[in-house]
């Protein structure tokens, strides 16, 4: 990503896709041009009335999406539920209880199905209500890569694997990455998202009592909702980003070099290590951020399974079309 990282515009942004396009099965920002002109209309009509609802949702889909690629690449895996002897990847430990907004995604594919029945996959309406919770609360818009299938199978071990947690480390953090194809500034303009949303007590206990790279006074304010005795509080809610929770923004990165990250795994981009400079960079200039971000998640959207993997598109995102 040597190329926009120097330019820094959005032209450079969509050529460089446009030119790698081919690398990922021929995604494309218009693959649906002609027969779904509608689509994106749609998609951000029904995504109005998802954050106007509730605001949080943006977050929400934004992670589904992640969780999405990660796991078999962008191919709606996340959505399948489990029936009978078929075992989805809702259940793994980063998804269940955890991740939500599957009805908002069942609500667009309904809507979009009115409209062209039988074309859209699952996956790129994924990552379409993604990229648009990001802009209606602030952030960047982008070009995103369509064109993906929706699988027939999912992956409960890759899920339980592949899924960055969080208290990981930064080497391991950037490994889980790499094994991805992202490199650590896609990492640490990805985990910029987290401007947005909540976190359950459970994942950040042990950051704000035995972490060391933490600012006390913060602690002591997580502390307040999130028990030290496991499982008191688990579920207990706070804020990824305590001082914009539902503006995207870069506050995020704020938080971190004033060691208010609520994950380890937040906190470790700035710790002394090779990450440091960069965040300082995007604390400091927005739209730095706002464009490497939309470098990296065009990146991450361009996953794709194996070259032969059994695909449809799927009538219902949360079963294989019988």
């Amino acid at each position: 990503m040597a190329l926009c990282s120097s330019c820094r515009t959005w032209h450079c942004v969509l050529a460089l896709f446009l030119l790698s396009s081919a690398a990922y099965g021929q995604l494309s920002p218009s693959f649906y041009a002609k027969s779904c002109p509608t689509l994106e209309l749609t998609v951000r009509a029904t995504m109005i009335k998802a954050l106007l609802a509730e605001r949080r949702m943006g977050a929400s889909l934004l992670r589904l999406h992640f969780h999405d690629c990660f796991v078999q690449g962008c191919d709606g895996s996340i959505l399948l539920d489990d029936v009978g002897s078929f075992v989805g990847e809702k259940t793994a430990f980063p998804n269940v209880n955890s991740v939500r907004g599957y009805e908002v995604i069942d609500q667009i594919k309904r809507n979009v199905e009115l409209a062209c029945p039988g074309v859209v996959s699952c996956a790129d309406i994924t990552a379409l209500a993604a990229r648009d919770g990001v802009f209606l609360l602030g952030g960047p818009s982008w070009a995103v890569p369509l064109g993906h299938r929706d699988s027939t199978t999912a992956s409960l071990t890759q899920a339980n694997s592949d899924l960055p947690g969080p208290s990981l480390n930064l080497d391991q953090l950037i490994a889980a990455f790499a094994k991805k194809q992202l490199s650590p500034r896609d990492l640490t303009a990805l985990s910029g998202t987290h401007t947005i949303g909540f976190s359950q007590c459970l994942n950040f206990r042990d950051h704000i009592y035995n972490g060391t790279n933490i600012d006390p006074a913060f602690a002591a304010l997580r502390k307040g909702a999130c028990p030290a005795q496991a499982p008191n509080g688990d579920t207990n809610l706070a804020p990824l980003d305590v001082q914009t929770p539902l503006l995207f923004d870069n506050a995020y990165y704020r938080n971190l070099v004033a060691k208010r990250g609520l994950l380890n795994s937040d906190q470790v981009l700035f710790n002394g290590g090779s990450q440091d400079a960069l965040v300082r960079q995007y604390a400091a200039n927005p739209a730095l951020f706002a464009s490497d971000l939309v470098t990296a998640m065009i990146k991450m959207a361009s996953l794709t399974p194996p070259s032969g993997t059994p695909s449809q598109i799927r009538r219902n995102c949360r079963v294989v079309n019988s």
